[in-house]
């Protein structure tokens, strides 16, 4: 059975985005996108919410086209986005490309639980709305944690929860003063 994760660049303030909705702050170094495309190799499947997916979609499948124009780093995230397949949660999308399966919101979980069932490896959630929405399904938070405080914005944990408990697996510190928590929902 996969797990389901949820992994995501963060001010050290605990924010994705800030006040303008922008997460420019959270733009990996080289040294810290090649954990994330480890990562992102061990997905099964990415699930997005639908302003997630229009950002990476936006970017990364033209980018898998062109790798010479990459740094090496980025051009082996954007092979791994493109052979990964993904599936966007909206309710106003109309459709979808090759390689992605659209499904609406009162679906979500169903097929998130599903996915997991049916897959071996990681289900990786992408986008802090949609991450809010499954978060009883969530098992493992990945967080990205920039030396930067914005004040204000979209929170990585949703507000008004219950308390979770967590496990902490691991800690990685990087010479750009980024951490990389991940921690293990305690069930």
């Amino acid at each position: 059975m996969g797990r389901v994760f949820f992994a995501m660049g963060m001010s050290l303030d605990g924010y994705v985005e800030d006040a303008d909705g922008s997460f420019d702050f959270a733009v990996p170094d080289d040294e810290v996108h090649r954990i994330a495309n480890e990562q992102a190799r061990d997905a099964a499947v990415f699930v997005f919410g639908r302003r997630m997916y229009e950002l990476m979609e936006s970017y990364w499948p033209a980018a898998a086209a062109a790798p010479d124009e990459l740094s090496e780093v980025a051009a082996e995230f954007a092979r791994v986005y493109v052979q990964t397949p993904r599936v966007v949660v909206s309710d106003s999308l109309g459709e979808v490309p090759d390689g992605v399966r659209l499904v609406r919101r009162a679906d979500a979980a169903a097929e998130v639980a599903r996915l997991a069932r049916e897959h071996e490896g990681h289900i990786e959630v992408g986008g802090p709305t949609l991450a809010a929405a499954l978060f009883d399904l969530i098992d493992e938070f990945r967080m990205w944690v920039n030396p930067v405080a914005v004040g204000g914005g979209k929170p990585y944990f949703p507000a008004g929860g219950e308390q979770l408990r967590l496990r902490p697996l691991e800690q990685r510190a990087f010479a750009s003063g980024t951490l990389y928590l991940r921690y293990e929902r305690v069930r």
